[in-house]
């Protein structure tokens, strides 16, 4: 059986006691450190840009994943490579050139990754699908902490599998949104093979213990 990757997001984090919070992650078992970078434009909420994720590196040694959720994300993918991120995926509809970008991303020796809005269909991403190294379905609409799971999500989940395991793409498959212990294995049954939570951890009392719930171990 696949072990489950569980890649908090910070954006849930108390900001204000940020080192204590990463290193009870790190001991409660996260696997990956998961960066929802927001704009203002792409999603209304803005989060937070380079220097907050250049403090993170220097905190952690887990691996970083940065979600870009901006209009623009061509223009940040040197930085976060000089930081030290190890993985990064945006949107398809935020770049006029899909294809170059995540070569460009590759290039620095970066995991590259699309992602897919709950009514975004999996068609948008097939031509390029052989070429990327995982696909986050999310499965609740971006910008907002804190939301419902979307059902449907987990249909759009096997029809990703198929086309994967069918043409033996590499690519692996990341979940984001309202992903709690009462869903995990309905997910991981689908495909999934890393699982982003954010509220579900941060409000729990014992992270090792929510993240155990995730990963249905």
């Amino acid at each position: 059986m696949k072990r489950i990757l569980i890649a908090p997001s910070i954006l849930s984090a108390d900001f204000s006691a940020l080192g204590n919070e990463i290193s009870r992650l790190e001991s409660a078992g996260a696997d990956i450190l998961h960066l929802d970078i927001m704009d203002g434009h792409y999603v209304p909420n803005l989060s937070f840009g380079q220097p907050m994720i250049k403090a993170v590196r220097g905190i952690s040694g887990l691996p970083l994943d940065a979600h870009l959720m901006v209009t623009n994300p061509a223009d940040y993918i040197t930085d976060l490579a000089e930081i030290g991120v190890q993985w990064i995926s945006f949107h398809p509809e935020t770049d006029f050139h899909v294809h170059r970008l995540v070569h460009t991303i590759k290039q620095y020796g970066i995991k590259a990754g699309l992602v897919l809005n709950p009514a975004t269909p999996i068609n948008v991403i097939k031509p390029i699908l052989s070429d990327l190294d995982y696909v986050l379905l999310m499965s609740v609409n971006p910008g907002f902490s804190g939301q419902s799971f979307i059902p449907s999500t987990i249909a759009k989940i096997r029809e990703l599998r198929g086309i994967i395991d069918q043409n033996g793409y590499q690519a692996l498959i990341q979940i984001d949104g309202g992903i709690t212990d009462q869903n995990a294995a309905d997910v991981i049954n689908a495909g999934v093979d890393i699982i982003v939570s954010a509220s579900y951890i941060f409000n729990s009392a014992d992270y090792g213990v929510a993240i155990k719930g995730l990963r249905h171990v």
